[in-house]
């Protein structure tokens, strides 16, 4: 693709960099436009995926049509199906009348599935189905309908896994994965920061009405640039606004930046702005690290205890605990037991019961500090926790904390 051509899309669409990686993915969606093939565009959360559809959408043939955008991490399962495809009146509770989903509202034009590895496995059939033949069923509906609608998904998950975990159909894999379009993370774009850092620093100067903040010298920029920025260029454009007001001075040295970025290259954490209470960091930070030692423990526990009932080895050796009868397909009745088996029988289940409920408590205690240190924000909080929004949503629903 023509450099002058990569460099006109960037200004159309807001774009920033000239790494290799970035100029090649726009290279490949510019190319791909024209045609009605599926896209699957990979990458980190963060790294600016939402853009690329876009550029397809306004570069084919279907750019008089409409864009539809559908964050299908977002959608609680029971709903999803309805969204995409739609609803007939009384097909459910709530249902009060007939309802058009996305594939119907976008016919002729494209629609963007983000977060696609976030469907439940029965949407993904119906997915599926979609792509393949064009037909699909409304919800509580007989009829088949028609829809002519481009795919272009997006996800953050390694799939292979997914397919592998048998979270992902393979066969649906394999069927939007025609084009592939990987977005680098900022961490291999090293000669971009500095442009998205000044770019964000700008928007933010021009938004208050305030000078820009400015890196004064070349060991400012490679503080930014040696930081591993985990939340890729998300988390930049936060640190450039947080450090747009909150710090006194325009001209960043090395030494203010790293009030706010890690010194520790390696590390994926962030730091909190000074207006934060230290010793509320530290008291969060040691109470979690106490959660997450009793969970393993607990843990070890629990699969000592299955070895155990099942007549198997324990790791570590066994001296310490009692040795129970064999298990059979069903547990003799304690009353059936000697005295001193019945009594240890009865000790391990307590120990079962009680660690189980103990690991419930603790998986609760830890979602709640991390909607509130997250300010309720759940997006923020599932990616503090490493789970995905959609399992967050129903640990919330499970434990009553909505």
């Amino acid at each position: 693709m023509v450099t002058t051509n990569l460099q006109n899309v960037k200004m159309r669409y807001g774009i920033v960099g000239n790494s290799e990686g970035l100029n090649h993915a726009l290279d490949v969606a510019l190319q791909v436009a024209p045609t009605d093939l599926s896209v699957l565009i990979v990458g980190e959360s963060g790294v600016g995926k939402e853009a690329i559809p876009r550029v397809i959408h306004d570069n084919g043939s279907r750019k008089h049509g409409k864009f539809f955008a559908v964050n299908c991490g977002s959608i609680p399962e029971g709903t999803i199906d309805s969204e995409l495809f739609g609803h007939m009146k009384g097909s459910f509770t709530g249902a009060t009348s007939d309802h058009a989903g996305y594939f119907e509202t976008a016919n002729g034009g494209t629609l963007f599935l983000d977060e696609v590895g976030e469907l439940p496995m029965s949407t993904q059939a119906r997915l599926l189905r979609v792509l393949e033949t064009g037909e699909y069923i409304r919800v509580g509906s007989s009829e088949v309908r028609k829809t002519n609608v481009r795919i272009v998904a997006a996800t953050n998950v390694n799939m292979n896994r997914a397919i592998v975990e048998r979270r992902f159909r393979e066969d649906l894999y394999y069927r939007l994965n025609t084009i592939p379009i990987k977005i680098p993370p900022l961490r291999e774009r090293k000669e971009d920061i500095v442009l998205l850092f000044r770019k964000f620093a700008g928007e933010i100067s021009e938004k208050y009405n305030m000078p820009p903040v400015r890196l004064a010298d070349e060991a400012a920029r490679q503080v930014l640039m040696n930081y591993k920025w985990p939340g890729n260029i998300r988390q930049l454009k936060n640190i450039t606004e947080q450090i747009s007001i909150l710090e006194q001075s325009r001209e960043l040295t090395a030494d203010i930046l790293r009030n706010y970025i890690p010194l520790d290259r390696e590390t994926t954490d962030l730091v909190v702005s000074s207006p934060v209470n230290s010793d509320d960091l530290q008291s969060y930070s040691h109470d979690r690290g106490m959660i997450f030692s009793m969970l393993s423990v607990l843990t070890k526990d629990v699969n000592e205890l299955k070895s155990l009932v099942h007549g198997q080895p324990v790791a570590g050796g066994t001296d310490h605990i009692p040795t129970l009868p064999p298990a059979a397909t069903s547990f003799p009745a304690v009353e059936e037991l000697d005295f001193q088996d019945a009594e240890e029988y009865k000790e391990v289940e307590e120990l079962k019961q009680a660690s189980t409920t103990s690991i419930k408590d603790n998986e609760k205690l830890l979602i709640v500090n991390a909607l509130q240190k997250n300010h309720n924000r759940r997006r923020d909080a599932a990616v503090e926790l490493g789970i995905s929004e959609r399992t967050l949503y129903r640990k919330i629903k499970e434990y009553g904390l909505d």
